[in-house]
C-alpha cells in the first residue's frame, strides 16, 4: 500500500490491557501494549492465531472495553483525546471517525437485508441524511466508490460472491467518512484473485481519502505488500515494530525471524533456512513471569525466565523486546 504519510501519530496507545475472566483464571489477551499509528499510514499487525491481534484492533475503536491503558486519537500534539474515558454520547460521535472491516464478509452482514439497506443502516442510525433523496444519492455514491454496480442495490448477501460482500463491508465502514479503519484480516476469507482486487481497492481509497489503517493479518506476504510499518505480536505482547523494508531486511526478534523464514519463496533453486519453533506456547491464562517467547526460543538464557524484556528502540524507528538484541547466541545446555 506504501503511502506517503505524515510522520505524526494519529492514534497513540499506552499501557493497553484487555483481560478476560475465565474458569481457569485471568486471560491476558492484550497485555501492556504501547503503539502508535501515524496519520495516513498503514500499520500491519501480524502474529499467530490467538495472539490478541483482533482483540487489540477492537479495543482501539472500543468495540471491546479495555481493562486498562490509554487510547489517544488525534495525538499529533502529544495529547489528543483519550477515548477510554469518553461517555456514551461523546463516544458515539467519536465512533464516526473510527470504523472496522471484519474478516468474514458474510457473517458481518445481516442476511435479511439487501445491499441498499445494509449500506443505509449506519447513515440512518447516525441521522446523516436529511431526506430519502439524500440517502439514495449517498448510498449510490458509496456503491460506486467501492465498485458495486447500481443493479445490485436490491440483492441479498447470499446472492453475492465473497468479494462483493466485502465491498459492502467497506462501503459501510466509509459511510460516516471515518479517519481510521481497522482492517481485521479483510482478505483472508477470499480467493487469491479477489484478495488482490480488495487490496487494490483499499489502496486506492487510502490514497484518495488519506485514511489511516490498522491492517491485521497472519499472512506476512500480504502485510509486506500493504504496510508502511509492521508490528509483530506474540501472546498479547508487541515484540517488534519497524518500517517494513527494515523489518524484512533485518528482523531482530527471534520470533520475527522464525515467521519470516516460513514465507515461501516463489523461485526455483532458491533455498531458505526455515527456523522451526519447538516447545509449547505458554498459556495466556495467568502467564508466567519473564519473556513469553522463552519456552520456544533458541537463544533463551536464565534472565529470560524471570525478567520481561521491554520494547526498546534498537535502531532508528526499529523497536524490539529482547534481552539479547544484536547479540543472539544459542542457549547454553
Amino acid at each position: 500500500m506504501k503511502t506517503t504519510q505524515e510522520t505524526t501519530p494519529y492514534i497513540e496507545v499506552r499501557g493497553l490491557k484487555k483481560y478476560f475472566s475465565t474458569k481457569r483464571g485471568t486471560l491476558h489477551a492484550v497485555d501492556d501494549v504501547d503503539l502508535f499509528i501515524n496519520r495516513g499510514e498503514t500499520l500491519g499487525l501480524v502474529g499467530e492465531s490467538g495472539c490478541g491481534k483482533s482483540t487489540l484492533g477492537r479495543c482501539l475503536i472500543r468495540l471491546l472495553e479495555p481493562t486498562a491503558g490509554e487510547i489517544r486519537v488525534n495525538a499529533e500534539d502529544g495529547k489528543g483525546t483519550d477515548i477510554t474515558g469518553l461517555g456514551k454520547a461523546k463516544m458515539k460521535e467519536m465512533r464516526k471517525k473510527l470504523q472496522i472491516v471484519f474478516q468474514d464478509p458474510y457473517a458481518s452482514l445481516n442476511p435479511r437485508l439487501p445491499v441498499w439497506e445494509l449500506i443505509a443502516e449506519p447513515l440512518r442510525v447516525n441521522r446523516v441524511c436529511k431526506s430519502k433523496e439524500d440517502m439514495q444519492k449517498r448510498i449510490r455514491y458509496l456503491m460506486d466508490v467501492v465498485g458495486l454496480a447500481e443493479r445490485l442495490e436490491n440483492t441479498y448477501p447470499h446472492e453475492l460472491d465473497g468479494g462483493r460482500r466485502q465491498r459492502i463491508g467497506v462501503a459501510r465502514a466509509l459511510a460516516l467518512e471515518p479517519e481510521f479503519i481497522v482492517l481485521d484480516e479483510p482478505v483472508s476469507a477470499l480467493d487469491v484473485c479477489i484478495q488482490a482486487q480488495i487490496l487494490n481497492l483499499l489502496h486506492r481509497l487510502q490514497k484518495e481519502f488519506s485514511y489511516t489503517y490498522l491492517f491485521i493479518s497472519h499472512d506476512l506476504s500480504v502485510v509486506k505488500h500493504v504496510s508502511d510499518r509492521i508490528a509483530v505480536m506474540y501472546l498479547g505482547k508487541i515484540v517488534e515494530t519497524g518500517e517494513y523494508r527494515e523489518l524484512f531486511r533485518k528482523p531482530l526478534h527471534p520470533y520475527t525471524q522464525a515467521l519470516l523464514s516460513a514465507i515461501p519463496v516463489a523461485k526455483l533453486n532458491v533455498a531458505r533456512e526455515q527456523i522451526l519453533l519447538e516447545g509449547d506456547v505458554p498459556s495466556p491464562v495467568n502467564p508466567p513471569p519473564g519473556c513469553r517467547f522463552m519456552p520456544r526460543c533458541h537463544y533463551a538464557q536464565e534472565i529470560c525466565s524471570r525478567e520481561l524484556p521491554k520494547l526498546r528502540e534498537h535502531e532508528p524507528q526499529h523497536f524490539v523486546a529482547c534481552h539479547f538484541t544484536g547479540n543472539l547466541q544459542p542457549k547454553t545446555k
